[in-house]
């Protein structure tokens, strides 16, 4: 189902003092370059979990043990575990890598948020209000 017109301006002013108040929130919600760098990730830790999985195998199928130790085995699990970090923490960057363009969504949203803190009050207080208007009405 669609949102009306009056619907989409609410969530555009929403967003825009969003990112107003908090633009680091904002990027790390929106998430624009998690999508392409993590099916990347997901393929890069499925090719060594595979890698590792067969390590493991041949490290207990071939008779080179040093020691009686299967080493290759040992190898291969860590190749595995490795590539499970990979998978589980691989995405995630520092702050200020991978945001995107700062200017771009930025702009007209600070300007509104200064005129409405002019008129007292903040976003929050101004979306509080309209919330209990709401149900004071029905």
């Amino acid at each position: 189902m669609p949102l009306s017109e009056h619907e989409q301006r609410m969530l555009e002013q929403i967003e825009s003092a969003l990112y107003a108040e908090d633009p680091k929130f904002a990027s790390t919600v929106r998430g624009s370059r998690m999508g392409m760098a993590s099916s990347r990730r997901r393929l890069q830790a499925g090719a060594l979990f595979a890698l590792g999985l067969a390590l493991l195998i041949a490290g207990v199928a071939l008779p080179v043990k040093p020691g009686g130790f299967p080493i290759i085995s040992l190898v291969g699990f860590i190749v595995m575990f490795g590539a499970g970090v990979l998978l589980l923490l691989g995405g995630k960057r520092g702050p200020g890598v991978g945001d995107g363009p700062r200017g771009s969504g930025r702009g007209p949203a600070e300007g509104r948020s200064r005129g409405g803190r002019k008129s007292g009050g903040g976003f929050s207080k101004r979306m509080e209000d309209r919330f209990r208007r709401r149900f004071e009405q029905e």
